[in-house]
């Protein structure tokens, strides 16, 4: 199946690492370092793709105190269990937040619709905007903001961002993670050789998953050539 790379070049890789995520998902936050860490340290011939895993559906309705709760205490226990994490709480208190994290998955796909190296830009865009900056990643203008900091052209952006094709497209991403085996953010899977293999995710030690990453693609290469 042809791909488009991060990179933006035209592909048919036997080796596709996906990293299934949500720009609003808090465990993705506390995901980033350790996720540039592992891309760093990853073999040239595996190519990397995002998927918009899609957490939250659209809504209008205001997100209910029992779930605001709820997401604090997460944001509590990230930041217990991931160094150097934190987040600006002021968000809930300036804000009215909606669970609702569509609006910001089909800002990523516009991102990279215009650039395909804008789509992690914009994930880490929406990221500061909501964690650090206390800003409301659940609606178009903060979402046009973050276009407008990674340099995309913002009327285009904007259009884009409520267009059919990129809702469309985002559907599609949430199928695809789906048929992976995906439920929960982040997760990554290698594809090598026409087989899924999950790899586990590790906050605090990027390597572990590239061992495992290695270890499958060398465990399968052995396989395939061995005498039979």
């Amino acid at each position: 199946m042809e791909k488009i790379t991060q990179s933006g070049s035209t592909t048919s890789p036997i080796t596709r690492l996906f990293y299934i995520h949500d720009p609003m998902c808090s465990w993705c936050y506390a995901f980033s370092q350790s996720w540039a860490a592992l891309q760093a340290e990853l073999p040239e011939n595996i190519a990397i793709n995002y998927l918009a895993g899609g957490l939250a559906p659209d809504t209008t309705e205001p997100m209910s105190l029992s779930m605001q709760h709820t997401i604090q205490q997460v944001w509590q226990q990230i930041e217990q269990t991931v160094p150097g994490v934190s987040f600006n709480y002021d968000f809930w208190s300036r804000n009215t937040p909606f669970r609702s994290t569509y609006q910001a998955c089909r800002a990523v796909l516009a991102a990279r619709k215009q650039h395909a190296a804008s789509e992690p830009e914009m994930v880490r865009a929406i990221q500061r905007a909501y964690y650090q900056n206390a800003l409301n990643p659940s609606l178009p203008d903060t979402l046009q903001g973050c276009a407008q900091v990674i340099g995309l052209d913002v009327a285009v952006f904007a259009r884009d961002l409520s267009s059919t094709e990129i809702d469309n497209c985002l559907q599609h991403e949430i199928r695809q993670s789906r048929q992976l085996g995906v439920s929960s953010y982040p997760s990554l899977r290698l594809v090598h050789n026409n087989s899924n293999y999950p790899i586990p995710i590790d906050y605090l030690n990027h390597q572990t998953m590239r061992n495992e990453i290695k270890c499958i693609i060398r465990e399968t290469t052995l396989t395939k050539f061995a005498p039979g």
